[in-house]
Parts: C-alpha cells; structure tokens; sequence
C-alpha cells in the first residue's frame, strides 16, 4: 500500500468514527490547560485531573500562581511526577508570563516555547487545542502509533514524525490528526502488546502486515506463550501467598 493510500485510510476511517476527539485533560480555560499540560509530561491525564481541581481552587490566574512559593506548588502536585521541577516550571512560567508577556499567555509556537516547562511539544499542544492550529504535538503515543502504522518512515526522532505528518495530513485536519493518535495508542495500540484482534485499522496497518509473514507469525506464537507463562506464574505465585498467609 502505499502512504498516501494509507493516509486516505486513516483520515476516512477516524473522520467518520472519532469526528469530535479532543484532549482528556480538564481545562477550561488557555491558563488551565498550559498548567495541566506541563504537568502531565511523563505522567497519566487520570492522574493530572486528580491533581488540577485543587490547584485551580488555589491559584486561579497567572497572577495568582506567580506569587506562589515553590513549597505550596509542591505540596498539591507532589503525586505526580517529578514534582520538584514541575513546581519550579510553573512558577518560572507564571512569572515570565506576568514579566515578560504582562500576563498573557502567548498563541505562537515560538513564545511558548520561551517559558520554563514548555518544550515544542507542550507548545503545539496548546495551539492546536486553543486555536485549532495546524500543529502536530508528538508525544510518545502518536510516535509510536504513527511509526507503526506505517504514516512515517524512517522517523527517529519526535521532530522527525512532526514534520512527516504535518506534511501529509489535510492541514486543515492536522489539529484533531492528533487526538486521534494519542487515544488510538492510549487505548488499542498499546506499547506492549497491541491489540490488534480489536483494532479498526488493520487493513491498512503496516505493523500488522508485517505480522501476517511467516517470521511476524512466529513473533506472534512466541509471545503468546510468554504470556500465557506469565499468567501461570502469576498464578502459582498467588497461590503459594494464600497458603502462607492461611499457614
């Protein structure tokens, strides 16, 4: 097949199913949402909409957060991860907001990037979210899911998937393509073991055609047996602790 058959595909396909994805992160407002996104790097949404309700009940505005102390940042972000530079992320955004951007925060690519937390990523986010521009923000799902699908070639870096699907992509799609990644790859093509008997897109996956070969059906039996050997040991592993503690 080829890419811009499988690009046809894929827009076809989530157009129709998913015309209205959106982020999972709760927000409702430019200021909630930057807040919630350099939080959640390297972190789940469940867990930042956890933590988010709280936060805005304390700090509101930029104003507010730029007056904080690192401390009382810690204290309501501490279970999430890496806490300590997140804390001092937010405040240095709040406070180059307030000093640089008289409290604004900015609707380019470029200015974003300027304040602490914010990497090109966060960046597009924001736009694309916001003002529906026609950004690309590649995180680990949409560069997992846009490699193995076969939308990217040869694409090592985050940058590399960025510039390949901006290129491909209705541009006026670009904004939504990556919501459709992202929840694709939260929810069925999952970093181990993707669930491909219940995914939609097989008929146009390349991973998946790669699995059909003789060598992927071998690849296949070979983990399933690792799995099935997992779940024993799970198993006997249960049950030896349920003799111990009756013991």
């Amino acid at each position: 097949m080829l890419r811009r058959d499988r690009y046809k595909a894929f827009v076809e396909y989530f157009s129709t199913h998913q015309p209205e994805a959106e982020t999972e992160l709760v927000y409702s407002n430019t200021y909630e949402l930057l807040v919630a996104v350099i939080l959640s790097a390297q972190c789940t949404d469940k867990r930042i909409n956890l933590v988010t309700p709280n936060f805005f009940q304390r700090y509101p505005d930029v104003i507010s957060l730029s007056h904080a102390t690192q401390e009382e940042v810690f204290e309501l972000i501490r279970s999430v991860s890496y806490p300590n530079n997140k804390s001092k992320h937010l405040l240095g955004m709040a406070r180059m907001l307030m000093n640089d951007f008289h409290g604004e925060i900015p609707s380019t690519v470029e200015d974003l990037q300027k304040l602490p937390g914010v990497g090109r990523k966060t960046a597009n986010v924001i736009v694309s979210v916001i003002y529906n521009a026609p950004a690309m923000a590649v995180d680990t799902h949409v560069f997992r899911v846009a490699n193995r699908i076969g939308l990217t070639q040869n694409a090592l870096t985050p940058l590399a998937v960025e510039k390949q699907l901006v290129k491909f992509l209705p541009e006026e799609l670009i904004y939504i393509a990556h919501h459709w990644l992202i929840l694709h790859g939260r929810y069925i093509c999952v970093a181990r073991n993707p669930k491909c008997e219940i995914c939609p897109l097989t008929h146009f996956c390349k991973y998946y055609q790669q699995l059909q070969t003789p060598s992927g059906l071998r690849r296949l039996e070979t983990e399933k047996r690792k799995k099935i050997r997992l779940q024993q040991q799970k198993k006997i592993a249960a049950q030896l602790k349920k003799i111990e503690v009756q013991e």
